[in-house]
């Protein structure tokens, strides 16, 4: 099988902080294997734009660097390199003052797709927003890529919203998620809209619970300032998990159209139960004899911030009624790995008798590692003596299936960039989801910081507190185990 990779029209870039560590990790690695996979043009320019003051020859040696450093076997391209090196421009920009700005609109070619990625922080947006129009740079037609967070809390989020709605309408904004840029994320969609196997089972009436897992197996590190601000509710939850528990869980939408989509996704926002205090578990990391806690790692000797997350939700809708959504997320546990878990309810007469045991169907849809789907079903031991009855998976590896397409196949900021330059809004945040979002997060913030809460301590490389178990086992449930 051949990958179709369609190119895009010639476009103009300009990364904001195009010196920072998620331009030279991800934006510039990832532009360059679009680059090489034939679906950025020749003719298209980036531009970094960032505070230090260095010339187009100095910024190329940088993008370079980083694409050797991160970019991986595609570094060793020597050739393509220096062809796309050809497209890297690079001005000093002040975001708060006039130096820099009549550069860059020099550069800008406004007779084509122009879009400005703001890898810079939310304080800078505004500012960005307001200079590019004084210059004449954006018009409305440009887009506009933005990083989490997006606010802290609800009023936050409301001003973040109306500084960019003072210069650009809904449709230029991008509000980033590379979760939903994930091959599994959107398979899931095509699973559940692709094929009537599974979209007559999607409900209450034959779904017992979801899981939703994100464990890592890293700490804070050089971000424990910013996450002891943050915590795991509010920098994995409100945004990445949510927006997986929306697509697990959100009604068809009439066409795969961006506001279609994004319009059910809402809904599910929107139908989120509050949650209540014993439904929730929060954690934090201990420090061993060998490697720094949660509190070392943030600076924070009496940090009251989480590391860990596990929470038990409710959708109040006709098709989930009943059926809850069990979510977890922490930092330094045993293994990485990102898993939905869709867990059907038992066969409703066991004719094989009960000795026999508790048998589910399971849909396990891995995002990382090793993405791909599998489906757990009943079937005979093989042998003689009698039926007894064993769980097996049909395992559909995306490696294994599709062999050299996975390993082509564009990284989530590949892809939602390229959508940015198409005009495709369908797996990027729009505003009223984001406040929706935090509407439903907010009060549980505060419920815990009103009863001065204490976040459960748990082992390095463990599955997080033992408290999380508990809030499985006396539902009569456990979670699935965290493997890689």
């Amino acid at each position: 099988m051949v990958s179709r990779v369609i190119p895009v029209d010639p476009f103009d870039l300009v990364i904001f902080g195009g010196t920072g560590d998620l331009a030279r990790r991800k934006i510039l690695p990832g532009l360059f294997r679009r680059f090489l996979a034939g679906q950025m043009p020749e003719d298209a320019t980036i531009i970094g734009a960032a505070r230090s003051e260095m010339d187009d020859d100095g910024y190329r040696i940088m993008v370079q660097e980083a694409i050797v450093e991160f970019g991986g076997e595609d570094a060793a391209r020597k050739a393509e390199l220096d062809g796309f090196l050809q497209c890297v421009r690079y001005v000093s920009i002040d975001a708060k003052g006039e130096g820099g700005w009549k550069e860059l609109a020099a550069l800008v070619n406004q007779s084509r797709i122009t879009a400005f990625y703001f890898s810079v922080a939310p304080s800078l947006f505004g500012d960005l927003a307001e200079r590019l129009h004084h210059h004449g740079i954006a018009d409305t037609q440009s887009r506009i890529v933005v990083e989490k967070p997006f606010g802290r809390d609800l009023v936050s989020a409301r001003e973040l919203n109306a500084v960019l709605a003072q210069h650009f309408n809904e449709t230029q904004i991008y509000r980033i998620d590379h979760y939903l840029g994930k091959e599994t994320v959107q398979n899931l969609m095509a699973v559940r809209f692709g094929n009537i196997l599974f979209e007559p089972l999607w409900n209450s009436q034959y779904v017992d619970h979801i899981q939703i897992t994100v464990a890592e197996t890293v700490g804070v590190g050089g971000r424990g300032e910013y996450y002891n601000r943050s915590g795991a509710m509010r920098d994995m939850v409100q945004n990445h998990l949510m927006q997986l528990l929306c697509l697990i869980a959100m009604e068809p939408p009439s066409r795969f159209d961006p506001d279609a989509v994004r319009d059910e996704k809402l809904k599910v926002i929107r139908a989120l139960e509050p949650v209540d205090s014993h439904e929730i578990v929060r954690g934090q990391y201990e420090k061993t004899p060998t490697e720094p806690g949660f509190r070392e790692d943030a600076g924070d000797p009496r940090s009251r911030t989480e590391s860990f997350i596990a929470l038990k939700c409710h959708i109040s809708n006709w098709r989930w009624a009943g059926t809850p959504f069990y979510l977890r997320t922490g930092k330094k546990l045993r293994v990485r790995t990102s898993e939905i878990a869709v867990v059907f309810k038992d066969a409703p007469h066991m004719i094989f008798g009960q000795e026999e045991g508790r048998h589910r169907n399971i849909l396990s849809i891995r995002l990382q590692p090793n993405e791909g789907m599998t489906l757990g079903v009943t079937i005979k031991e093989p042998g003689p003596g009698g039926m007894r009855l064993i769980d097996v998976p049909l395992d559909m590896s995306f490696a294994d299936a599709l062999g050299d397409d996975v390993d082509e196949a564009p990284d989530a900021y590949e892809r939602l960039i390229m959508d940015v330059i198409r005009g495709n809004q369908t797996l990027f945040m729009r505003g009223d989801e984001v406040e929706a979002a935090w509407a439903w997060t907010d009060p549980i913030i505060e419920g815990w910081e009103t009863r001065n809460e204490v976040p459960k301590p748990y082992d390095v490389g463990s599955n997080g507190p033992e408290d999380a178990a508990m809030l499985m086992h006396r539902d009569g449930r456990r979670w699935r185990e965290i493997r890689e």
